[in-house]
Order: C-alpha cells, then sequence, then structure tokens
C-alpha cells in the first residue's frame, strides 16, 4: 500500500510550530500514528492522557485500534494532538469560580462525574453544565481591570479510580495543604451576602420566555466538550438540572446541600421562580440564620457524640423500615383494605370567567385517590354532586396566613384541557390534612402510605414558620442587610426600616435551626412553591401557527399559553407510551395512552435539550438504593441520547 505524508499540529511544540509531518499508509492504526508522532517530538513526557482530534469531522480518534482507513482519514485531514484533559474555569451555585481540569474527549455526563468526584458531590446525574449568559466586551475588561474574581485552583487534584478517602468527612485531598481546606470551606459553607450593587448586575428574567432562554444553554451530555466549542480555560456553570433529588444524606452531602441551598436561594432572589409575601419574608428568615451560622463557627465538623447520635438515629430509622416491611401477609391485608378516608365540611369554588359567585359550602368524602362531594353531610349517602379522581392532577397552595386563608388549588386534566377547582379549609390542621392527601393522590399514592404523616406534618411546619409571634419583642435595631435577603420586587415594595422587623419576627420561628436544618428547610420550601422543578422551552406545536411555552417537570409536561401564562393542557409521563425525535426536520413527538398525540418544534432551544430532559426524568426515576451508588451511564445516554447518540 503506498504511503503518504499526514499533517499534524502537535500542541506541546508551541502555536507558532509548524505541523508535524509523518509517512503513513492507510492501513496504518491510530496507535501507531501516536507513537510515530511521539518519535518526531523527541519531548521525553508522559503521553498516556494525549489523543488526536480530528478539526473537520469535530471528533476524537480514540479507537487506537482503527487503521486511518476505518476512521476515513485522507492527507487532507487537519489534525491536533492535544490533551484529553484540560483546564476551564467553573462557576458552582454559589458564584465562586473554580480553575479545574475537565475531560474535553468524553461526554459531558462522563466530565461531570469526575469533577463531582474531586468537589465531593454525590448523584452527579442531576447536575450538567451550560454556558453562561455572553458578556458585553466593555463589561468583560472593566471585570478584569478590577480583578473581581477570586478563582480557586484544583488542577493539581488528580484522583484514581473508586470513591475518594475521607477524613471526618472531608476528601483526603482537601485535607493535604490549608490552602485546599480554605476550598473545602468555600464549597460546603454558604457564601456571605452579596451587597445589593452585584444583585443589581447579575441576570435576571423578566417573564417566561427569558426563563425559558436559559434552558437553550445546557450543553449536550451525549458528546464532548470539545465537540461542542468549548476550549481550554473557558467559563462554564455547573448547576443541578434535574430537579429530582435523591438520597439527601445530611452526613456525606455537605457540599451538594450547600450547592443546593444556593442555586435555591439565587432563583428566588432573582425571581426565576414566584413565590408569597409570607414565603419571601420566612426564606428571607432562614438566609439570615444561614448567613449567621455560617459566619460565627465552623459547623459542618460535629462532635463525635453527635456523630454517634445520628449514627444511632439512622439504624433505628433503617430497622423501623425493615420491620416495616417485614408484616405478615394478614397484616398486610388489614392496611392495604383498611385506606383511612377524609369527611368534613369544605368551601368549593370554581372560576369560571364572568362569574361573581363565590366559594359555596358541602360535605367532602376523600377516598382511595378520589374527592366527591354532597350538598350536605345528610345526602353523603346517596350519589356525589362530582366525583374527582386526583390522580395526575396538579396541587398548589393559595395561602395566606395573616388573612386566616387555607386554600388548596386543583388542576385536573380533562380532554378539554383543565379544571380549575379552589378547596378552603377552616383552618391550619384541616388544610394540611387535605393538603397532603391531595398530594399524595396526584402521585397515585393514597392516605394509607407511610409518608402521609410526615407530609401533614412538614405542612403544619411550614405553616407555623410563617406564623407571627405577637408575644416575642424583635430587637429590630439589628443590622441586617435586608436588600441581600429578598429580591428587587420586595426591595422597591418596602424600604429596609420596614423589612428589618418583619425578617427578625420570621427568624423568631426558624432561630432554633442547626445550620444543615436551616439549608434543607430551605430547600423543602423551595421545593414546595407551586412552580417549583419547572424547565421552561419556547414551542411551535404542530398545527398551531403560534409559539407556546413547554413546561418540562420531574413527573409531567404542561402546555402554557404564552399570551396569558395560564395552563393548557397537563401530560404525566406515566401515561406516556413512547417519545422521538424526527432529526431531519428537528420535532419532538410523544404518544400518550388513548391515541393522544403532540408533536412540537423548539423555538428557544434545540430539540436535543428537550429530548433530553425527558429521557433525563425517566431516568432518574428509575434510581434505588441498591444500586450502591454506581451509575447506569449505559441507560441514560440510551434514554436522553436519541439517534445522534448512537
Amino acid at each position: 500500500m503506498a504511503n503518504w505524508d499526514l499533517q499534524v499540529t502537535v500542541e506541546d511544540l508551541g502555536p507558532e510550530a509548524p505541523p508535524v509531518s509523518i509517512s503513513v499508509a492507510g492501513d496504518l492504526h491510530i496507535g501507531g500514528v501516536i507513537l510515530r508522532i511521539v518519535d518526531k517530538t523527541q519531548i521525553q513526557k508522559n503521553w498516556s492522557d494525549y489523543a488526536l482530534w480530528w478539526e473537520q469531522k469535530k471528533q476524537w480518534l480514540l479507537k487506537t485500534n482503527w487503521t486511518l482507513d476505518k476512521y476515513g482519514i485522507l492527507a487532507d485531514a487537519k489534525l491536533f494532538f492535544t490533551p484529553q484533559h484540560k483546564p476551564i474555569r467553573l462557576v458552582l451555585p454559589n458564584n465562586c469560580n473554580l480553575k479545574i481540569n475537565a475531560n474535553f474527549a468524553g461526554p459531558v455526563l462522563r466530565t461531570v462525574i469526575d469533577m463531582c468526584k474531586i468537589l465531593n458531590i454525590r448523584h452527579p446525574e442531576e447536575l450538567s453544565l451550560l454556558k453562561p449568559v455572553e458578556e458585553k466586551e466593555k463589561k468583560r475588561k472593566k471585570d478584569k481591570e478590577e480583578g473581581v474574581e477570586e478563582i480557586y485552583d484544583l488542577t493539581g487534584v488528580v484522583l484514581s479510580g473508586g470513591a475518594p478517602t475521607l477524613y471526618n468527612g472531608v476528601p483526603a485531598h482537601f485535607v493535604d495543604s490549608p490552602e485546599k481546606e480554605a476550598i473545602y470551606k468555600m464549597l460546603s459553607v454558604s457564601q456571605p451576602a452579596p451587597s445589593p450593587e452585584t444583585m443589581s448586575k447579575m441576570y435576571r428574567p423578566g417573564n417566561l420566555i427569558d426563563k425559558a432562554q436559559i434552558n437553550s444553554r445546557w450543553l449536550d451530555s451525549s458528546r464532548s466538550l470539545m465537540q461542542q466549542g468549548i476550549l481550554e480555560n473557558d467559563r462554564l456553570l455547573m448547576r443541578f438540572k434535574y430537579y429530582s433529588f435523591f438520597d439527601l444524606e445530611p452526613k456525606y452531602d455537605v457540599v451538594r446541600i450547600t450547592q443546593m441551598y444556593e442555586q435555591a436561594r439565587w432563583a428566588i432572589l432573582l425571581e426565576e421562580i414566584d413565590c408569597t409575601e409570607e414565603e419571601m419574608m420566612l426564606f428571607a428568615a432562614l438566609q439570615y440564620h444561614i448567613n449567621k451560622l455560617s459566619l460565627t463557627s465552623d459547623h459542618n465538623h460535629r462532635s463525635g457524640n453527635d456523630q454517634a447520635l445520628e449514627d444511632l438515629d439512622s439504624a433505628l430509622q433503617s430497622l423501623e423500615v425493615k420491620m416495616d416491611n417485614s408484616l405478615s401477609s394478614t397484616e398486610m391485608l388489614e392496611s392495604i383494605t383498611s385506606i383511612p378516608e377524609l369527611k368534613d365540611y369544605l368551601k368549593i369554588f370554581r372560576p369560571k370567567r364572568l362569574t361573581l359567585k363565590g366559594y359555596k359550602q358541602c360535605w367532602f368524602t376523600f377516598k382511595d385517590t378520589s374527592i366527591s362531594y354532597f350538598k350536605s353531610k345528610e345526602e353523603s349517602m346517596g350519589e356525589p354532586i362530582q366525583q374527582m379522581n386526583l390522580k395526575g392532577c396538579e396541587v398548589a397552595p393559595d395561602v395566606n396566613i395573616a388573612g386566616q386563608k387555607f386554600c388548596i388549588k386543583l388542576l385536573i386534566p380533562a380532554p378539554d384541557g383543565m379544571n380549575e377547582i379552589y378547596l378552603r379549609c377552616d383552618d391550619e390542621k384541616q388544610y394540611s390534612r387535605w393538603m397532603a392527601a391531595c398530594r399524595l393522590a396526584s402521585k397515585g399514592k393514597t392516605m394509607a402510605d407511610s409518608s402521609y404523616q410526615s407530609e401533614v406534618q412538614n405542612i403544619l411546619a411550614f405553616l407555623t414558620m410563617q406564623k407571627k409571634n405577637p408575644g416575642t419583642q424583635v430587637a429590630s435595631d439589628e443590622n441586617i442587610n435586608t436588600h441581600s435577603l429578598v429580591s428587587p420586587r420586595y426591595q422597591k415594595k418596602y424600604k429596609a426600616k420596614q423589612l428589618t422587623p418583619r425578617i427578625l419576627e420570621a427568624h423568631q420561628n426558624v432561630a432554633q435551626l442547626t445550620l444543615m436544618d436551616a439549608k434543607i428547610r430551605f430547600i423543602q420550601i423551595w421545593q414546595s412553591l407551586p412552580d417549583f422543578g419547572l424547565s421552561y422551552f419556547v414551542v411551535r406545536f404542530k398545527g398551531c401557527r403560534k409559539d407556546e411555552i413547554l413546561g418540562i417537570s420531574n413527573n409531567r409536561l404542561i402546555r402554557i399559553d404564552l399570551s396569558i401564562g395560564d395552563v393548557v393542557k397537563t401530560w404525566r409521563y406515566n401515561n406516556m407510551r413512547q417519545w422521538n425525535v424526527n432529526w431531519d426536520i428537528r420535532q419532538v413527538a410523544i404518544e400518550f395512552d388513548g391515541n393522544v398525540n403532540i408533536a412540537f418544534s423548539c423555538v428557544t432551544a434545540d430539540c436535543k435539550i428537550v429530548h433530553e430532559y425527558i429521557g433525563g426524568y425517566i431516568f432518574m426515576s428509575t434510581r434505588n438504593k441498591d444500586q450502591n451508588d454506581v451509575l447506569n451511564e449505559e441507560l441514560f445516554h440510551k434514554l436522553t441520547g436519541g439517534n445522534e447518540a448512537l
């Protein structure tokens, strides 16, 4: 076979150096090409991390046993001999900048897994990388002149296979120097509240289209950084992408919980998610409490006694679960047959256009996953006015504690869209029982489920936190940077001297919480907000002439009218039969039970991102605690990759 010359640019020779020319034949394998390049350079070093990158095809030549002919490489190929691992600037949810080595040759999922191992973050599948908002050139120059960003260097950390060794819960590679210990503290302790000037410069989405634009910047998990145009020392954001947090364990997840809290905090401060005024004051009080505890002492290193007590608690809990699971068949049959029921007078309201009718009192019964209502208790033996199955519905709170308003908003799927119903309870105890039952029913669970009582207690605890304490005196002269604790909407609405007493009053209800408990409580309240976990995209449904919004969450897809922001239709994943993408016309098609088919093209993002979101959430639902923390990467790529990944 005739020999021909192949030109290869070797990065280590410098940017001005001419390409290295080697004589090859089509049957020479890639490993042989690399050996000839190394011989020609005559540089003595460890070349094990180096590989060939084919510029025209945007492809890594990683299969060293493949020949040049098999790859289709000819003399005009532009090849680069370059390291697979290169540094990038990584911005975490708490806005801290890290310089860290990233895998440029493997799929982004593998890159995130490797970086999370260094950062001591479990369940890396929940996170991903996205490109930052394009910065204007002037602003970039100004920031460089001011030297605003402190970058923490972790490029020296190289991990071998397996989980990192822990000392008192801290990975070994963070204990070997005071600088590394400072970085770990930065990762695991909340950062001080930013100044109002810093907050005013941060990007804030103004409407649903702006929120949809954020999701257009996610990187493709199936392709490498290099394939997506990311270069050495580029800036990338690491964020929680899938709002399906699995197995949160304070003992092992100090960094993960802190970064999750920071992402929740910024989502609220930058108004990426809506909340009521009472909720905002509670969020502000929790932030104030967390900031205070983070500054006073290092709460992450607990004493041995605390650790032993926690271990004992977790052992007792697991024993309790085992005992629950070891019920006899008779006991199990009894527990199945005796499902608790709720019966009470509630007020019902069906919002319809052009109507002034208010709430009407009826007798309600809640059995299994269905609510029935009657004119009165006496008529409850007959046929109900209506029976509503809540499986697959959306449940949202509508609560104002100061005004003694305890409402449950139900959006029940119907063939023509969504039926909207409001139920009004008399007090918080009644509300917590019915709200917990509705939430479980929406997931297809009954009140016999073991989580019912804890759900009731969580709702009650949340309401108690928002209550005012008329008996307690609040020292309002305390110095609080209120503008770093509430979103701009409330900064404009109230002066600092009006916000301070309200935040301190709400703080009375959370002042006893430990640092970790306060962060977890903040995350839980964030999770209970009606719009939590929704990622928005502007789409055009097949057969429609106008753009609409598609909201994707961990269990459903939501069609939203772009002009008025109302939910038009909801589809749940458990009714999904199949979904696919026509890559030629970039259209996503989904088939649901009952011969329901929908198809749409994406306006603000690549349809691959939408496809990955749906597949990713389905993957998240397959996780269980028996997997020993081993991530099934093959299944993830199968569900999220599409034909392009194959």
